[in-house]
């Protein structure tokens, strides 16, 4: 039988000789009491144990018995905020960038988690397109981790920390259950050789929907703290005052993703809808 060293020459060494802390099932029972890792139905995923020297860069080549499954940092769980199943705004930029979970860096998950937080609050549905407006691939070490970067001049959040640390050597090796079967379908599953260095969408790129969203995104003039809007996920009042606390633009950009038939303009301190088709007519 081929040893890892051989399956997975392409990675750094460093990749393959991170292997996970949760490698028996007292180490998965105590991470999970009291950590969701679902959003519903805690069933809905199977967790096995990692094997004692079983990388991060590992496939199903290495375990062709057990079938497919997928490694998450148990960070994205608990710091994070992450829930399976994925959606499908996170499957489709996985797959668009070509990177499996654990590949894209914790920091990058965390402005995934936030925008899509961001565009729930606005009654946007989150876009890969637009998301790629305000954010681009960062070029990496050869096969190391995949990381995105806010683009120059399109500020929308911060970094959620400036040294992410102690998230290696912790990652889970999760199965689709029986409940769920298509839990781990519609983006790759296991480190890739070949990330896309995806740059900057930009406007004439997008199409119309999605660049209202960009520049009503963009007339919020604020960058906002990933850290707090993560930490708001689930408290939608806290997050409306958040928001309005420092974007002077708040109400307009409410306004308008609310109403997206009409143009709004400000009259008196305050907002004034105007139907678009009136407007035009």
């Amino acid at each position: 039988m081929a040893t890892y060293d051989e399956l997975y020459s392409w990675a750094p060494l460093e990749l393959r000789r991170e292997v996970s802390c949760l490698n028996s099932d007292q180490a998965i029972d105590r991470f999970r009491q009291g950590q969701r890792l679902c959003q519903s139905n805690e069933t809905d995923v199977t967790v096995v144990r990692c094997g004692l020297d079983e990388p991060v860069c590992a496939d199903i080549e290495a375990d062709l018995v057990s079938g497919h499954f997928c490694f998450f940092y148990s960070t994205l769980f608990s710091k994070v905020g992450l829930r399976l199943p994925l959606s499908s705004f996170e499957k489709t930029l996985l797959t668009e960038l070509n990177v499996a979970p654990a590949q894209l860096h914790p920091n990058s998950w965390a402005f995934v988690r936030a925008f899509h937080i961001l565009c729930t609050h606005f009654g946007v549905v989150p876009s890969v397109n637009v998301f790629l407006y305000f954010f681009e691939m960062k070029k990496s070490t050869k096969n190391s981790w995949s990381s995105v970067s806010g683009v120059g001049g399109r500020g929308l959040l911060t970094l959620f920390q400036s040294s992410y640390k102690n998230f290696k050597g912790s990652f889970l090796k999760i199965q689709a259950s029986s409940q769920k079967p298509d839990l781990l379908e519609g983006f790759p599953l296991y480190w890739t050789q070949q990330p896309n260095l995806v740059g900057a969408r930009q406007l004439g790129d997008l199409e119309p929907q999605e660049r209202e969203h960009c520049l009503l995104l963009e007339q919020l003039k604020t960058v906002f703290e990933t850290k707090q809007v993560l930490s708001y996920e689930y408290q939608p009042a806290n997050l409306k005052l958040y928001i309005g606390l420092f974007s002077d633009n708040y109400s307009f950009c409410l306004l308008a993703l609310t109403f997206p038939d009409f143009v709004v303009f400000p009259q008196n301190r305050g907002w004034v809808c105007l139907n678009k088709t009136w407007r035009d007519a």
